[in-house]
C-alpha cells in the first residue's frame, strides 16, 4: 500500500464515526420523542374523562285552584323547579247552598305550604272573579301583585278596606315583559268588558303558555285598542306549548256583538224617554259602558247620581287614574236629586244580577230612601244575568213594573253585550295560536267539554287536550303532558274576620240544616249531678202541629232520656247526646223532620 492509499483509507476511516454519531444522535432523539409520547398517552389515559352533562329541565305544573268546573273564583299556578306563580286570585259571591256568607275564596294551602317558591301574582282584569280574593291571598303570602292601571286601582280599593299597607303592587301593561322567578311574563292587550284586560304569553324552560284572560275580539271598542291580533299571531308563529283559554260563552254560535252596539241603543233610549227619569242598572266595573253614560248625559243636559257603594269606588278609581273623564258638575250627589226634574236626571245603579242588597234591588223593593220608583221612570237594565242569577234579576224587574215603572233589558233590547268571546273568536284564537296542547278554563264543565270539542274540530288530537277539575295538576314538558297527583283544593268561606274551609267545616252544614229544617233548644239546669227543675224546651224554624199534643209528648221524651241516665257516674257530654239522640228518634217518626237539636246544660 502506498502513501497515498494510506492516506485515502485514513480520510475514510476518519469520515465514519461522526456520521454513525449522527445516526445515533437521531435515534436517540426519535427514541426520546417517542418515549415522551407514550407517557402522555399512558397520563392521559389515567386522568377521568369529564362528560358534559346536559342540565335537565324540570316540568312545568298546571295546578288548577279555582275557576275550572265553576263560574268564579279563577285562580290557576304555574311551578316549574323552584318557582311558582299565581294567575288571579279571584272570589264568587254566595249562593242558596252556602246561606249567611260574605264571599267564597279559592283554597290556597298547596301556595302556603310552598310560600318560599311563590314569586308573585298576575291579573289579567279587574272582574271581581279575578281580584276578589286578592286580599285573603295576600294575608298569607307576602308577594308582589302585578296588573295594569285599573286593575291595580281597584286591588288598591279592597287592601285599604282589609288594612293591607304593605303590599307591593307592579303595574304593567302591553309591550312590556316582567321577570317572575324562571318566567318571564308577556302581557297582551284584550278587548273584555272593563278597560285593562290582558291575555298573558308565558316564557318557561319548557316553553310558551298562552293564557287568554277573559277576551273577545271587538275591532271597533269604544275605548283603548282592539284586541292585539299581531302579537298573538306572532305568539303562535314562534311556537306555543300549551294554550289556556277561557270557555265562558264557547255554547254561543258567531261573534259577540261590539260595545258600540249597546251605544247606539242608549243614545236612542236617551231620546225616546227626553221627559222621564232615567234609571241604568249596570255592572261598576263597566268603565266604557259608563263613559257612554256620562258622554250621553251631557249630550242631554241631564246630571247624573251615582248609587250603590261598588260604583262610587270604581268611578273615583277610574277618574283617578284617566280611564273616565267627567266634565265638571255632571256628576251629582244622591242628596241633591230631588231638586231635579225628571228629564234632568240619570240615576246610575248597581244591582244588574239582583243582588240582595243592591242599590236596584232596594229601590224595587221600596227600601231606598233616596230613589222612589214610579210612573215617570225607565229602568235601563245593561247586563245579561249570569248563570244562576236569572230568578233574582227578573224579581226585580217585575217589582219594578209593580211600582209602575217602564223597564228595558236584554230580552226587549240590544242593551247589553258579553265580554265574553263566542264560537268563532275562539277558532281565530286557536288558529292563530296553534298550541301544542290545550287546556279550557274559566266555565262549568259544559263549558269546557264544548271548548274542548272544538278544538278537536280544528284539528287538535283528543290525547292532546284535557278537562281539569280544581285541585288537578298537569304535568307539561316538550314531549309530553300528563295527569300528576291532585293538590288541596276546594273552597273558603268567608263570613265577616271568619274563614272557614269548606271541605273541613262543620258550619256550612249546620246553616243548611237550620235553613231547611229549624231548631230545637233543649236547657238543663243540674246541680251536684241531679237535675234540677224542669227542662225548657224552644223551637224556632219548625213546622208544628199545635192540634196535637205534641208538647206533651216531646216533655215525655226528654224526662225518660234525663231519667235513664245516671249524670253522677257519667259525663256531661255523653247527657246531652241522650238527650238530643232521644228527642231525634222522636220528631223523625212523628213529623217526618230533622231539625237542629241543641242541648244545652247549665251547671249551679
Amino acid at each position: 500500500m502506498d502513501n497515498k492509499e494510506k492516506v485515502n483509507d485514513k480520510k475514510v476511516k476518519m469520515r465514519r464515526p461522526p456520521a454513525k454519531k449522527q445516526i445515533t444522535d437521531k435515534r436517540r432523539h426519535t427514541e426520546n420523542k417517542n418515549t415522551r409520547t407514550a407517557r402522555t398517552v399512558k397520563a392521559v389515559e389515567r386522568t377521568p374523562v369529564l362528560k358534559r352533562v346536559k342540565r335537565k329541565i324540570p316540568p312545568v305544573r298546571i295546578i288548577f285552584l279555582g275557576g275550572v268546573g265553576e263560574i268564579g273564583k279563577n285562580m290557576t299556578a304555574i311551578e316549574c323547579g323552584d318557582d311558582i306563580i299565581i294567575i288571579d286570585a279571584g272570589a264568587i259571591f254566595p249562593t242558596e247552598e252556602t246561606p249567611g256568607f260574605d264571599l267564597i275564596v279559592p283554597d290556597i294551602t298547596y301556595l302556603v305550604e310552598n310560600k318560599s317558591k311563590v314569586r308573585g301574582v298576575i291579573l289579567t282584569h279587574g272582574h271581581e272573579d279575578h281580584i276578589g280574593g286578592v286580599p285573603y291571598l295576600l294575608k298569607e303570602l307576602k308577594i308582589p301583585v302585578a296588573g295594569t292601571k285599573l286593575t291595580l286601582a281597584l286591588v288598591d280599593n279592597k287592601l285599604r278596606e282589609h288594612r293591607i299597607n304593605d303590599a307591593k303592587l307592579i303595574t304593567i301593561a302591553p309591550g312590556h315583559t316582567i321577570q317572575m322567578g324562571c318566567f318571564k311574563i308577556h302581557p297582551i292587550n284584550v278587548n273584555h268588558s272593563i278597560a285593562g284586560s290582558l291575555a298573558f304569553k308565558i316564557q318557561t324552560p319548557q316553553g310558551v303558555i298562552f293564557h287568554s284572560g277573559d277576551f273577545k275580539i271587538d275591532l271597533t271598542p269604544v275605548a283603548g285598542e282592539p284586541i292585539d291580533l299581531k302579537t298573538i299571531s306572532e305568539t303562535g308563529t314562534a311556537g306555543v306549548l300549551l294554550y289556556l283559554g277561557e270557555s265562558t260563552n264557547i255554547e254561543r254560535a258567531g261573534f259577540t256583538m261590539s260595545e258600540t252596539v249597546v251605544g247606539s241603543t242608549l243614545d236612542r233610549l236617551f231620546s225616546d224617554n227626553a221627559e222621564r227619569r232615567l234609571i241604568v242598572a249596570t255592572f261598576a266595573s263597566n268603565v266604557h259602558r259608563l263613559q257612554q253614560i256620562i258622554d250621553l248625559a251631557v249630550k242631554y243636559k241631564r246630571k247624573v247620581a251615582l248609587s250603590g257603594r261598588s260604583m262610587l269606588n270604581v268611578v273615583e278609581a277610574a277618574e283617578k287614574i284617566g280611564e273616565i273623564h267627567i266634565p265638571d258638575g255632571v256628576v251629582i250627589d244622591m242628596s241633591k236629586t230631588k231638586n231635579l226634574k225628571d228629564s234632568e236626571l240619570v240615576v246610575v245603579s248597581t244591582g244588574s244580577q239582583g243582588e240582595p242588597m243592591s242599590a236596584l234591588t232596594r229601590m224595587a223593593n221600596g227600601d231606598n230612601q233616596q230613589v222612589t220608583v214610579g210612573k215617570n221612570d225607565t229602568v235601563i237594565i245593561s247586563a245579561s244575568p249570569i248563570p244562576g242569577n236569572e230568578k233574582l234579576v227578573y224579581r226585580v224587574i217585575n217589582n219594578l213594573y209593580r211600582r209602575g215603572a217602564d223597564v228595558v233589558y236584554e230580552s226587549l233590547e240590544k242593551i247589553h253585550v258579553s265580554g265574553h268571546a263566542c264560537q268563532e273568536e275562539h277558532k281565530i284564537m286557536h288558529t292563530l295560536l296553534k298550541p301544542k296542547y290545550f287546556i279550557p278554563v274559566h266555565g262549568e264543565y259544559r263549558h269546557l267539554k264544548k271548548h274542548m270539542l272544538l278544538a278537536e274540530q280544528l284539528g287538535m288530537p283528543e290525547s292532546r287536550v284535557f278537562i281539569p277539575e280544581i285541585g288537578n295538576c298537569i304535568e307539561v314538558t316538550s314531549n309530553g303532558i300528563k295527569r300528576v297527583e291532585n293538590v288541596q283544593a276546594g273552597s273558603r268561606l268567608i263570613d265577616g274576620e271568619g274563614i272557614e274551609d269548606e271541605k273541613a267545616s262543620m258550619v256550612i252544614e249546620d246553616r243548611r240544616q237550620l235553613s231547611e229544617e229549624g231548631l230545637f233548644i233543649v236547657s238543663v239546669a243540674v246541680s251536684g249531678g241531679e237535675v234540677v227543675g224542669e227542662p225548657a224546651i224552644n223551637s224556632r224554624g219548625f213546622v208544628f202541629d199545635f192540634h196535637r199534643d205534641y208538647n206533651k209528648e216531646i216533655r215525655e221524651v226528654i224526662d225518660r232520656a234525663i231519667s235513664s241516665y245516671d249524670l253522677s257516674r257519667g259525663t256531661i257530654d255523653e247527657f246531652k247526646r241522650i238527650i238530643k239522640r232521644s228527642l231525634r228518634n222522636y220528631l223523625m217518626k212523628k213529623t217526618k223532620q230533622s231539625p237542629m237539636i241543641v242541648p244545652v246544660v247549665v251547671e249551679l
